[in-house]
């Protein structure tokens, strides 16, 4: 055993958690009890787990060495399936429901030595705005009174919390991003199709992609490492080689034109300690020698109006026959939401597709000038959580189009891929975020502007404030 004492092992990053278990100073069992010893400990303050699979777990403890996540305690959303553990997609309609096989996201984890800590808390098939949680709201470690995410938010606050070495999410439109942004995380939205979604419940066919949550970027690419590559059973899956994304962490940025999205950070609206800190973010990448520059692409200011009318949408065609015969079982706000674009005509899913592929063409001609365009990828530090069921008014309703999903929604419906990453914190010290974004197939070279951040800056390594 490490000199590194057991209570200790939760705040090992994967990569240096990773190194010791390689050389034997630190077994898998030793790691997972570790973790599981700090779950029972603290999740009952953020109710980030609904399973936790302890016994499955301490069983699972890999053989021969596999890689960089051999013996790693990782944990998903409760939105993949898991073969003979509970999958309950976050609602009371699938609260038993138990799988045969698992998603290939999870195998993949598996096969490449991870262990299996549990399934994580979300929004009711992650659609994102539920207010009943079954298994209890999920709370942000940093303040446990304000949100740690939309959807994926179990994901994020399990991660912040420690409860686990990493975690995998799932991005629809913002829902990777979003609770890395408020947790105080590193979340990648991958390209499109870079990784499978069979055996992921969906919302969204055409944006719907699963990223790693993590503590930092090399942390996420090595735990993206393992679930990223061809399945020839996802019709939406790409079929090229898989690169080596801890190496592409090298280099820097010197040299690398960076585009700062004018129409959300000089036009974007934000407070000025939000603005102060996404420029001063922006300054460091320009002492690292990225030449930074502004870009403008002002169709990006209906990305979140689009997004939500196509996610919506399409949610709705997905749980169309079970809304005729169980809709008083969903979530009130679930129920809401997939109602209404029930009853949305469908002149507006076809403006809406239109407009998103201008929102793609533009965004994509914008990354011909530049190599990455940077942004907040939250206006705000996590809000705090809701008391009741509902949206209140006109402006409710409005602000929940034009607010955090306008700053997310450009990449998705575009099927690019982004990183958040911490770059600082609010007066109330609450996390605040960069947004990169980057072509298809960009997601090494996005790790790698935040890579060369980290190096410099400290914020991914903070830890919040919890009673531990």
């Amino acid at each position: 055993m490490t000199s590194i004492q057991r209570s200790e092992l939760p705040f090992l990053s994967v990569a240096e958690l990773g190194r010791l278990i390689r050389t034997g100073e630190v077994s898998p069992v030793e790691a997972t009890e570790a973790f599981l010893e700090r779950i029972d400990r603290i999740d009952g303050q953020v109710n980030s787990y609904i399973t936790v699979c302890r016994e499955e777990a301490r069983q699972a403890a890999p053989g021969q060495y596999r890689g960089p996540l051999h013996g790693i305690p990782v944990a998903v959303k409760d939105q993949f399936d898991t073969a003979g553990i509970r999958t309950t997609y976050g609602s009371a309609l699938e609260w038993d429901h138990v799988p045969n096989e698992d998603a290939v996201v999870v195998a993949k984890l598996k096969e490449a030595g991870a262990v299996l800590l549990g399934k994580l808390n979300l929004s009711e098939f992650a659609l994102g705005e539920s207010f009943h949680h079954p298994a209890g709201q999920p709370r942000n470690p940093w303040d446990l009174s304000r949100n740690p995410g939309i959807s994926s938010s179990g994901s994020a606050a399990a991660t912040a919390a420690f409860l686990c070495a990493s975690a995998l999410a799932e991005d629809t439109g913002g829902s990777t991003r979003i609770p890395a942004a408020w947790s105080g995380l590193t979340g990648l939205r991958p390209t499109w199709g870079l990784v499978s979604r069979r055996g992921v419940a969906g919302v969204s066919w055409s944006m719907d992609t699963v990223g790693p949550i993590t503590h930092s970027a090399e942390d996420c690419a090595l735990t993206f490492q393992a679930i990223a590559g061809h399945d020839p059973q996802d019709p939406y899956s790409w079929s090229g080689p898989v690169p080596d994304y801890a190496r592409e962490l090298q280099g820097g940025v010197d040299g690398m034109r960076v585009g700062v999205l004018r129409e959300k950070v000089a036009e974007g609206g934000l407070e000025p300690q939000v603005r102060q800190v996404i420029e001063s973010a922006v300054a460091q990448l320009g002492e690292l020698g990225a030449t930074v520059q502004e870009v403008s692409i002002p169709i990006v200011e209906n990305a979140g109006a689009v997004s939500k009318c196509i996610t919506d949408m399409d949610g709705a065609a997905v749980h169309y026959e079970r809304l005729k015969t169980r809709i008083a079982e969903y979530d009130h706000n679930t129920r809401v939401r997939l109602l209404t674009a029930i009853l949305t005509p469908a002149q507006a899913l076809y403006k809406a597709q239109k407009v998103r592929t201008l929102i793609r063409q533009a965004v994509l001609e914008a990354l011909d000038e530049v190599d990455v365009i940077v942004l907040p990828t939250s206006p705000t530090g996590a809000p705090l959580l809701p008391t009741e069921a509902g949206i209140k008014s006109q402006d409710d309703a409005r602000s929940r189009i034009s607010g955090v999903r306008n700053f997310t929604g450009a990449f998705n419906v575009a099927n690019l891929p982004a990183l958040s990453i911490p770059c600082g914190f609010t007066e109330d010290n609450l996390p605040l975020s960069l947004q990169i974004v980057g072509k298809p197939m960009a997601d090494g070279l996005l790790m790698r502007v935040a890579h060369a951040y980290q190096q410099v800056t400290d914020w991914h390594s903070r830890r919040p404030p919890l009673g531990d």
